[in-house]
């Protein structure tokens, strides 16, 4: 994938993302939001480059070919270190490299990466740079609108303008701030105000980059008021992972397709990855504990959710907890 190809492209996969969410969006997770939508960009937690490096890399690095379109999304601050770790990952053949500067937590602060790079955005276009010459795909970036004090009237233009000079045309921004002192990772994503119209105003001002907004987006109004503004895309968030279903509904309204599958369907089509996840060893709470959402809102959403977190995590849980989980939901909502 090459930016060439992809932007300005109406129908590219990130008209609609899922974000990279630490400790969520893992490859079992990238499966099930896959049967749900068959065309939106996928990215995976963020990896950090010397975990790549030096770490296990069939484990950190291996997905389902399935997930296609997915992104693998990087951590870190170090230009070599990031190069090297882009090359490792070339060899998995990613849809795109993601570069993180928007995580808050104070792990990523302590390595001087993530919300942090907000403040040196040489150091940016000097990590993307490498990158970019070590990637066989497009190199992308996930940023703030700011940090802490700075204005980010101020600072989010001059850190597109800069990274883009390095080579970057597509950048997802996080309409927030991020305190990188006094709030947590959680309050950083809920406290800071949202200020979507400076996104907007970067797309005025930027035509030629592709710019995708995030943050607090969480129905099919706001995804499409937003592409009606201009632009490119949507990345969902935690709405995305609590309410699941909101993925049933993407390729028939921005691609266009005529096939949407219903909840019971999406778990129909999960029976085969989990039993093969089940006969490698692996605990199905591993595979449900995604999908306790699936039916938010809905007849019998309690019961699904309260038989997938209470018997998924036992010893020899098969198939036959999903079966009675779903008896638990009534037709109208299946």
């Amino acid at each position: 994938m090459t930016a060439t190809t992809e932007i300005h492209t109406p129908r590219a996969p990130h008209r609609l993302s899922v974000a990279p969410m630490m400790d969520w969006t893992d490859r079992h997770c990238r499966v099930f939001h896959r049967v749900l939508t068959r065309r939106a960009l996928l990215y995976t937690e963020m990896v950090t480059a010397p975990a790549i490096i030096h770490g296990d890399r069939a484990r950190l690095l291996d997905y389902d070919a399935r997930e296609h379109p997915v992104a693998l999304q990087l951590g870190g601050s170090d230009p070599a270190e990031l190069a090297q770790a882009t090359r490792i990952a070339a060899d998995w053949g990613y849809d795109e490299i993601n570069l993180n500067c928007g995580c808050p937590s104070d792990r990523v602060q302590s390595g001087a990466f993530g919300a942090v790079l907000m403040l040196d955005p040489a150091r940016v276009a000097d990590c993307v740079a490498v990158m970019a010459a070590a990637s066989p795909v497009e190199v992308t970036v996930k940023c703030r609108i700011g940090v802490d004090d700075q204005d980010p009237a101020e600072i989010l233009p001059r850190f597109l303008e800069t990274v883009a000079a390095a080579g970057v045309t597509r950048f997802m921004i996080h309409a927030r701030k991020a305190w990188l002192q006094g709030l947590s990772p959680k309050e950083n994503r809920e406290i800071p105000p949202l200020d979507y119209p400076l996104v907007a105003a970067m797309k005025a001002r930027f035509p030629n980059l592709d710019l995708s907004i995030n943050g607090g987006i969480s129905d099919w109004n706001a995804v499409e008021g937003f592409l009606a503004q201009g632009l490119d895309g949507v990345m969902l968030g935690r709405a995305a992972y609590h309410d699941p279903a909101l993925l049933l509904e993407a390729d028939a309204r921005l691609w266009g397709e005529s096939r949407q599958i219903t909840r019971h369907e999406a778990v129909e089509e999960m029976r085969p990855y989990i039993a093969r996840h089940l006969q490698s060893g692996g605990r199905l709470h591993q595979i449900t504990r995604h999908m306790l959402g699936l039916y938010h809102g809905q007849p019998g959403a309690r019961g699904w959710r309260r038989l997938l977190s209470e018997r998924a995590n036992l010893k020899g849980a098969g198939l036959e907890v999903i079966d009675a989980a779903l008896a638990e939901v009534t037709p109208a909502a299946a």
